[in-house]
């Protein structure tokens, strides 16, 4: 499990480089600010994707990390 300055630091680059700097603190702020209930955030996230395709993606992932 990767350590948490870690994770953030490499969340943020993620976030940074999809939405761009100020997109991304957008959003962290709109984290921080607002109530948030992560599990029912997370229960609604993926539920348009097929099954098949986000079994898929999450193998790809884990054979990425494992190299």
């Amino acid at each position: 499990m990767t350590n948490a300055t870690v994770l953030k630091t490499e969340g943020f680059q993620i976030l940074s480089e999809k939405l761009g700097i100020l997109e991304a603190e957008h959003f962290i702020a709109l984290i921080k600010r607002e109530p948030f209930d992560y599990t029912q955030w997370r229960e609604g996230l993926y539920k348009d994707v097929p099954l098949d395709e986000y079994l898929t993606a999450a193998d790809n992932f884990r054979k990425s990390k494992a190299k």
